[in-house]
């Protein structure tokens, strides 16, 4: 799960290691290659995004076949920053209003 993201991470972003259950340090990159690397390398999908203030935005990309999740923050600079991940994403579907 971690263990297969976090080599994938280190090869396409070249950032530096990521721990297993913790993130040590916040893996960031140019925003295009990062959404990139999350589609395309990685097979995640973004499933929710939101504004944490006027020049940032927060998303959660999940994998489909494993369940891991990253959270990724986007600056206004292009700039993104991978800053938690783990594993066993289970969406909540909505009930009825």
């Amino acid at each position: 799960m971690i263990t297969r993201l976090a080599p994938a991470l280190l090869a396409c972003l070249f950032l530096p290691a990521v721990a297993y259950a913790q993130m040590s340090e916040v893996s960031c990159d140019d925003s295009a290659r990062m959404m990139h690397t999350l589609k395309h390398v990685l097979g995640a999908e973004r499933h929710g995004m939101g504004l944490r203030d006027p020049e940032t935005l927060l998303e959660i990309w999940v994998t489909q076949g494993s369940g891991d999740w990253l959270i990724v923050q986007n600056y206004s600079n292009g700039t993104s920053c991978i800053i938690a991940m783990g594993a066993h994403w289970e969406g909540v579907v909505p009930g009825p209003a």
